[in-house]
C-alpha cells in the first residue's frame, strides 16, 4: 500500500535552534528533553490530503460510537469491574446512576492512528484527559511555513471555543491538573491563554483545592463559584485526593459542568473491547480499526512477537511490552505484574506500522486525531525510530499537503 506520508528532510541546525526556542517560549514546551534527548522533532509529519480526510472522517465516526458506548456503560455498573477500574472509582460511577451525573461540557478526545499495510489502525482513544494540545496547535504554526504545508487544525483553539460556548461571558473556570508534572501545567497554561483571549478567566489549580457548596464548586472556601472545571487530572487518580476536595462530585451530584466528565474513563480503559459483546451499542468503526484485544490469559504474548501487552489504564506508552523491543528487566517486571494483577492488563494483536521517510531513513509515526464535541479539530504527531511510541518518541508538527 502507498505511504500516506510525504518524504521530508530534517531542518538545518540554525533553523532547528529557532524552532526549539519558539517551542519553549511560544508553545509552553518548557522542558523539551526526556533524559538527555530532545523530543522536539527536527521534521514534520506531512500527510497527503486524501489520507488526512480519511482519518478525520474515521475519528468523527469513532467519537459518536464511543459516546454511545460510554452512556450505556455508565448505566451498567455490573460491567465496571471487568473494565479494570479501581474500586473507589467504581463506587463514584455508581453514584452517577443513583444521583445523576454532574453535567459535562466541551468533550475532547484523541484517537491514535497508525498506518499499516492493511490501512489505518488505532491503538487507543484518549477520552479522559488527552494531552499534547500545546504541541499540536503550536508546532504547525512554527514549522508549517518552513516547509510550505498547512496545519491540519488548531485543537487548543477549537477546545477553548467549545468551552467558551458553554459558559456565560466573563465566566471563570478552574484548569485542574496534576501539579507535580510540568508537562501538565504547560498544556494548561497554553489552553488558559486561548481562553483568556476569549474573555474567560482561567485559573490553574490542583483538584485538591476544589470545595463544593450546594453542588457548586469553588477554589478554596473563600473563592466565588466556578462556572466550569477543566480537568487534566486522570480520573483513576481522583480517589487519592483528600475527602475535603469532594472529588466524587465530579462524577455525581454536582452542578458545575466538567470537561471532560470522569465517566470518560469507561472507554479510556484498554479493557473496553472486552465488554463489546455484552453491549447493545454496535461499534462498527471500532471493530474495523482496533486490533484484536484479549484477556492476557487468552493470548500467547509471553512467547510470541505477534502480541503486545498493555496496562489497562496506561498512558503515553508507559508499561507497554513488546517481547522483541522491551528490555529484559522491564519485560520481567511486566510479566510479574500481569501474573498478580491480570485485570489491570490486556493483550492486543500487534500490527506492522508503515514508516515515514525522513532524509531517507524510516521513522514510525503516530497521528493523534482530536475531536471536539464530535468534530475533528487537529492532530498531535509523535514519531520514533522504532515501532513503539513511548515517552521517548519525538513530538512533530502534523501538516497536510494541498
Amino acid at each position: 500500500m502507498t505511504s500516506p506520508f510525504l518524504p521530508v528532510a530534517r531542518l538545518a541546525d540554525d533553523a532547528f535552534i529557532h524552532v526549539r526556542r519558539r517551542a519553549i517560549f511560544d508553545c509552553c514546551k518548557w522542558d523539551p528533553q526526556v533524559a538527555d534527548a530532545c523530543v522536539v522533532a527536527r521534521y514534520p509529519l506531512v500527510l497527503k490530503r486524501l489520507a488526512w480526510d480519511e482519518i478525520a472522517a474515521l475519528a468523527e465516526r469513532l467519537t459518536h460510537e464511543v459516546l454511545d458506548a460510554e452512556a450505556e456503560l455508565l448505566a451498567r455498573p455490573a460491567l465496571h469491574a471487568r473494565l479494570g477500574l479501581p474500586r473507589g472509582i467504581r463506587r463514584a460511577l455508581r453514584g452517577a446512576v443513583d444521583l445523576g451525573s454532574t453535567p459535562g461540557m466541551a468533550r475532547i478526545m484523541r484517537f491514535d492512528f497508525h498506518h499499516t499495510p492493511d490501512g489505518w489502525r488505532i491503538s487507543e482513544v484518549n477520552a479522559d484527559v488527552p494531552g499534547g494540545l500545546n504541541e499540536a496547535s503550536g508546532f504547525p504554526r512554527i514549522v508549517g511555513p518552513m516547509y510550505g504545508f498547512d496545519a491540519v487544525g488548531d485543537p487548543a483553539r477549537a477546545y477553548a471555543e467549545a468551552l467558551f460556548a458553554s459558559l456565560a461571558p466573563g465566566g471563570q473556570v478552574a484548569l485542574t491538573h496534576a501539579t507535580a508534572y510540568s508537562d501538565d501545567l504547560q498544556m494548561m497554561r497554553f489552553v488558559g491563554d486561548e481562553l483568556r483571549t476569549l474573555g474567560i478567566e482561567a485559573l490553574p489549580a490542583s483538584p485538591a483545592q476544589l470545595r463544593w457548596t450546594n453542588g457548586r464548586a469553588r477554589l478554596g472556601a473563600a473563592g466565588r463559584p466556578l462556572d466550569g472545571i477543566v480537568r487534566f487530572f486522570p480520573a483513576e487518580w481522583l480517589d487519592g485526593l483528600p475527602q475535603a476536595s469532594g472529588w466524587s462530585r465530579l462524577f455525581a451530584g454536582g452542578l458545575t459542568p466538567v470537561s471532560n466528565p470522569p465517566s470518560a474513563l469507561l472507554v479510556q480503559t484498554k479493557r473496553f473491547p472486552l465488554v463489546w459483546s455484552m453491549l447493545e451499542v454496535r461499534l462498527p468503526t471500532w471493530r474495523q480499526l482496533l486490533p484484536e484485544t484479549r484477556e492476557p490469559a487468552d493470548a500467547p504474548w509471553r512467547n510470541s512477537d505477534d502480541w503486545v501487552i498493555k496496562p489497562a489504564l496506561g498512558r503515553v506508552g508507559e508499561g507497554v511490552g513488546m517481547r522483541d523491543l522491551t528490555a529484559p528487566s522491564e519485560w520481567r517486571k511486566i510479566s510479574r505484574s500481569v501474573f498478580w494483577h491480570p485485570l489491570s492488563w490486556v493483550a492486543q494483536r500487534r500490527f506492522s506500522a508503515t514508516a515515514a521517510e525522513v532524509d531517507g531513513t524510516p521513522v514510525y509515526p503516530c497521528i493523534g486525531v482530536y475531536t471536539v464535541d464530535g468534530r475533528v479539530a487537529g492532530a498531535y504527531g509523535r514519531a520514533s525510530a522504532r515501532p513503539l511510541i513511548d515517552s521517548h518518541a519525538e513530538d512533530a508538527a502534523v501538516l497536510v499537503a494541498a
